[in-house]
């Protein structure tokens, strides 16, 4: 795979905004546990590492290609807030973001082992939810969106009747910052932009 751009993920998410940009890509997940939480970490520490894991994990077998492997999380008063794996978790999860002000964190980090280059960064989004009732938060959850999603929700779906505000990158929030990850891989050599379009290097 020489020559390529593969994406360490399994977000539908991550795979659409990509696609959306124009660029060529091959998926190849990961085997990274994704809630494995070490202690005293930070929210922003937490998702680069992650992201990181992801993307030497995917090189290590890819090692001639450009890997981009990415963690988003949601956090409120320090809280992180993983995806839901029960209907009760999800409640829970909407309970506390209902009517607040919360952060939605990106680490992202790309690796081309071959080459001995890779960076990684993190970006975070301000997201103001508005006050939800009980039959909002119970008809949400019967819907199923919010089971893949962190903090359980989706901007870009349903969940979006509940956003009032965001401040910053809105792609940050479906789950990868687009403008940032584009910058790392023309800086890291991995893409060239023309008028032809994106060329992986």
């Amino acid at each position: 795979m020489a020559g390529r751009l593969i994406l360490a993920s399994k977000s539908p998410r991550r795979y659409e905004l990509l696609k959306q940009v124009g660029l060529h890509f091959d998926v190849v997940h990961s085997n990274i546990e994704e809630e494995n939480f070490v202690r005293d970490e930070s929210p922003r520490g937490h998702v680069i590492r992650l992201s990181e894991e992801k993307a030497r994990d995917v090189g290590q077998k890819c090692p001639d290609s450009w890997v981009l492997g990415a963690d988003t999380v949601v956090y409120i008063d320090g809280i992180i807030l993983g995806k839901p794996k029960t209907h009760e978790e999800a409640v829970d999860m909407l309970r506390r973001l209902g009517g607040q002000e919360h952060s939605v964190l990106t680490g992202f980090s790309v690796l081309n082992v071959s080459k001995g280059k890779g960076e990684r960064g993190a970006v975070e989004t301000a997201v103001k939810m508005k006050p939800l009732s009980p039959v909002e938060m119970e008809w949400y959850v019967q819907t199923g969106e919010p089971f893949d999603k962190a903090g359980a929700y989706a901007i870009q779906g349903i969940g979006s009747f509940m956003i009032e505000s965001i401040h910053g990158s809105y792609t940050n929030v479906v789950g990868l910052p687009l403008c940032e990850v584009i910058e790392m891989l023309v800086r890291l050599g991995a893409i060239s932009i023309s008028e032809r379009g994106i060329q992986i290097l």
